[in-house]
């Protein structure tokens, strides 16, 4: 019975990560569309703010294509359990980095779309950028904090010296 409900959700997770692929080429595929049936239209004065939404939808495809290659490389391919703690440093690595760039690229398309029309929106696309940076120091915070335990873990306590000493002699 365990070995079904492994493979089954091992497929679920297949058709979710290929159903998010899916959604997000038809989002890349819309956002060129309205940009090429813009640059045709006789009408073009809001060529510009449809550039920016498109930027920011193809974004966000690109970002739900990282999670599906994520869900395919970990939950299909990979043993399902995390046996370590550097398996599992890597993995919520992978998802951090996916998300921190997400959200300092989707900053940056409002920071340009605000600027187009009213300085005052600037505060939503300032706080993305903000929180973007604090996720990445926060990521290497636990970095720095995870690859002790491994070193602990593994029976080796590391010190600073010995890191020194190390790369002395690489």
């Amino acid at each position: 019975m365990k070995d079904f409900s492994t493979k089954f959700l091992t497929a679920v997770h297949f058709i979710a990560a290929l159903i998010l692929i899916i959604i997000a080429l038809i989002t890349m595929g819309w956002s060129a569309y309205e940009i090429f049936t813009k640059l045709l239209a006789e009408n073009k004065d809001q060529f510009i703010p449809l550039i920016l939404q498109s930027v920011g939808a193809i974004i966000i495809a690109a970002a739900i294509i990282d999670v599906a290659q994520y869900m395919i490389e970990e939950e299909v391919f990979k043993d399902k359990e995390l046996r370590n703690p550097e398996e599992a440093r890597k993995t919520i690595t992978k998802i951090m980095v996916i998300i921190s760039i997400a959200v300092s690229i989707e900053g940056l398309v409002y920071i340009f779309k605000a600027g187009t029309e009213d300085l005052s929106l600037l505060i939503y696309p300032a706080l993305l950028i903000f929180v973007s940076s604090l996720s990445i120091v926060a990521l290497g915070i636990y970095q720095k904090l995870s690859v002790s335990v491994e070193d602990k873990t593994n029976g080796i306590i590391i010190t600073e010296n010995d890191k020194e000493h190390n790369e002395l002699f690489k």
